[in-house]
Order: structure tokens, then C-alpha cells, then sequence
């Protein structure tokens, strides 16, 4: 599984411990999961169950902060029961578990749509999830993570206030948010002042639903600028993605191709296991896909297309980062801005998990940070030549 994942916060001391509801049917996985949990400071397992049914009956007795819930189950499967926890039990953090299937790829999908935090491709036997390290420290600290954030909400706590911060003035001139006192003052950079030609995005931990909003939104910029995204998914899972973004937007679009050129009117998505590039051939934009190292935990990783797009269309680029884990898109957004872009990131308010978004921001690279319902909006005014 390639996949970004986030250093989690540490566990506090006297902060009750995160509690977590395993729901498989296979005895042998949602044992050693539950294991997993337990042997983790500040995870409690409060619950281990065979079925949805079970879930629903117990998650009001049990209230976990988590429920990490398998799409697969005889009697109550994950997706009947998922609309009945949320509607018995307030705001729990719910990862659907699902093999790397297209079935289940697109069940995940519209489970994102329904109300579940994230998702997380399981191994797809008994033996490869017992010894695979990277599915067992994605799933501890998606549970940390997204646990740590539902705390926060609940406690009313918020890092960024839910207004945009699209006016404050350039970077020359840092300007201080009313923020929490352990937060650094944010800096905006001004905008170039020529338009941008070409979108290029970043997202993970809640990517789906936030490219929903924002390509739903962009209308005549897809038809005059090609947009390439990078959404840190498995095979499988990405080709799902792009059928599904290809309904919302109204326009083509599909997994790049390594060499195909890069047009405006297309939505171009980087496949699960490989990293997306932009190079020249015969003067033209073509993409160029590698099955290299994992970049910040994984691949595909959106630094190589920021970097690469940097270099091909320099002043032009638009870069957007949104909601996410870790800091992927912090390298290559510097060097956007290092060839003369813009980067705009979606706010804290509006992102399931800021770390990404986060990273750009409080990196002094951002020219906007908005919320998701926003930034479609502003990339209109952008590339019609206006800078506010």
C-alpha cells in the first residue's frame, strides 16, 4: 500500500486513551488489528466484532472515538451498517476497511460520500496483513490522526478560524492571524501577476470528497487548462477515482498514460503505485510515470509533479493542496513559487486532516488559504486575470 501517512501527536499525559472499535469477520485479522491497537500508548480496543449488526447493537455502550469497520461481512455488511452507526451515535471516526478490489474501490468511494473519515486498502490475504509493516503503521496512525482530530472538535478547540484568509497582505508584510498562541503567524505571498495556465493538486486523507467540491466547481478552466492531480490511493482505487471525478466535473478524464501529452480540457489522475511527472518531448507537455522509491511514504507522491511542472511551465503553474496527512507537496510547492506559481491550501476548517495543507501554509508558501467551497471560485478569478 502507498500511501502517506503523518507523524502522530504524541499521546498526552492524563488524556484518556482513544477508544477503538474493530468490526471484521475474520477472526485471525480483527485479532491481530486489535492487538495492534492495544500494544499502542493512548489506544484502547473497547470493542472486537464479527459483524455490522454487532457494531450497531453495541457502539452507544461501547462509544468509540473509532470504528474501523470491513466492507466484507456475512449478516450486516460495512456498508449497511455504516449509515445506522453515524445515525446512533454522534461524529465517530469511521475507516473502512476494504482488498484492493474495483468492487470494493468503489464501494470505499461512496462511503466517503456517506459520511466514513477514510479509508484503508487491506492486504488482500491473511498471511500479507500479518506481515506487512506498512498496512499495520498506516492503520495505527490513521486511528491516532483522525482519533486526535474528533477529540479536538469535540472539545471545541480549532486551530484556524472557519473565515478565509485570502485578503491578508503579501508576505513582505507578515500578518498574524488570531490563532492559538502555539501557532505560528501565517504569511501570503502576493499572486503573480500574470494568469496561470495549467491546475496542478494534491490531496489524500479526505481528498475524494474535496476534489468533489472543487472540480464541480471549475466550469470553463478545465476546457482552457489541463488539470493534474496526484491523490494518494492504490492501484485500483485511482482508475475508480477518475471515473467517478470524470461524473462530477463533466469533462474527460482518466489515469495519465506514461507519454501521452498534456492538453487542456482533461483531468489527468497519477495511478496508484506510480509517481506522476510533466516532461518536454518535441516541445510539448508529456507525462512521464516511474515506479521509483516511495517520496514521503508514498507513490504516488505529488512533490515529483509540483517539481516537474515547475520546470515546464514555471510562472504558469497553479498549485492547490488539499486536505491530507504529513507534508507531501511542501518540496515541490517551494519550487513552484521558487519559478514564479502560486499555491493556494484548502483551510483547517474545511480539511479533514490539515497536515498537508498545513505544511504549505505555515511553510510561507500559500498566496490563499481558503475553504474548499472557495477555492474553485478563486482559481475562476485567477485564470480570468484577477488577482483578488
Amino acid at each position: 500500500m502507498n500511501v502517506a501517512v503523518a507523524t502522530p501527536p504524541p499521546p498526552v499525559i492524563g488524556q484518556p486513551n482513544l477508544r477503538v472499535m474493530v468490526v471484521d469477520d475474520a477472526i485471525v485479522v480483527r485479532g491481530l488489528i486489535a492487538r495492534w491497537i492495544d500494544s499502542e500508548t493512548g489506544l484502547q480496543v473497547v470493542a472486537s466484532l464479527r459483524s455490522g449488526r454487532e457494531a450497531i447493537e453495541q457502539v452507544e455502550r461501547t462509544d468509540p472515538d473509532v470504528v474501523i469497520l470491513d466492507v466484507d461481512m456475512p449478516d450486516t455488511d460495512g456498508m449497511t451498517a455504516l449509515p445506522r452507526l453515524l445515525a446512533k451515535k454522534r461524529d465517530p471516526v469511521v475507516i473502512m476497511a476494504s482488498t484492493l478490489t474495483r468492487r470494493n474501490a468503489e464501494i470505499s468511494l461512496r462511503a466517503l460520500s456517506l459520511g466514513a473519515a477514510d479509508y484503508i486498502p487491506k492486504p488482500g490475504t491473511t498471511r500479507e496483513i500479518t506481515t506487512s509493516t506498512m498496512f499495520r503503521r498506516e492503520l495505527i496512525e490513521k486511528v491516532r490522526v483522525l482519533g486526535a482530530r474528533r477529540r479536538r472538535l469535540i472539545a471545541g478547540r480549532t486551530a484556524l478560524p472557519p473565515r478565509p484568509v485570502d485578503q491578508l497582505p503579501p508576505l513582505r508584510h507578515v500578518a498574524s492571524l488570531d490563532l492559538a498562541p502555539d501557532l505560528p503567524a501565517i504569511k501570503l505571498r502576493p499572486f503573480p501577476a500574470s494568469p496561470p495556465r495549467v491546475v496542478l493538486v494534491g490531496s489524500s486523507t479526505g481528498g475524494p470528497q474535496a476534489l468533489n467540491v472543487m472540480l464541480a466547481r471549475l466550469n470553463g478552466v478545465i476546457d482552457e487548462a489541463p488539470v493534474l492531480l496526484v491523490q494518494h490511493m492504490p492501484p485500483t482505487f485511482t482508475m475508480v477515482l477518475a471515473e467517478h471525478l470524470a461524473r462530477v466535473s463533466g469533462r474527460e478524464t482518466r489515469e495519465a498514460s506514461h507519454g501521452e501529452p498534456v492538453r487542456a480540457g482533461r483531468i489527468y489522475v497519477a495511478p496508484g503505485g506510480r509517481h506522476m511527472r510533466v516532461v518536454r518531448r518535441d516541445g510539448d507537455p508529456t507525462i512521464s510515470l516511474d515506479d521509483g522509491a516511495l517520496i514521503n511514504f508514498c507513490k504516488p507522491s505529488v512533490d515529483p509533479l509540483f517539481s516537474s511542472a515547475a520546470q515546464v511551465w514555471g510562472p504558469k503553474c497553479l498549485a492547490v493542496v488539499l486536505t491530507g496527512m504529513g507534508s507531501d507537496g511542501t518540496h515541490g510547492a517551494s519550487e513552484v513559487v521558487d519559478a514564479g506559481g502560486a499555491v493556494i491550501a484548502q483551510d483547517e476548517a474545511t480539511s479533514v486532516v490539515w497536515g498537508m495543507p498545513g505544511s504549505v501554509t505555515h511553510a510561507g508558501l500559500c498566496s490563499s488559504v481558503l475553504p474548499i467551497e472557495q477555492i474553485a471560485p478563486k482559481i475562476v478569478r485567477l485564470f480570468s486575470g484577477s488577482r483578488v
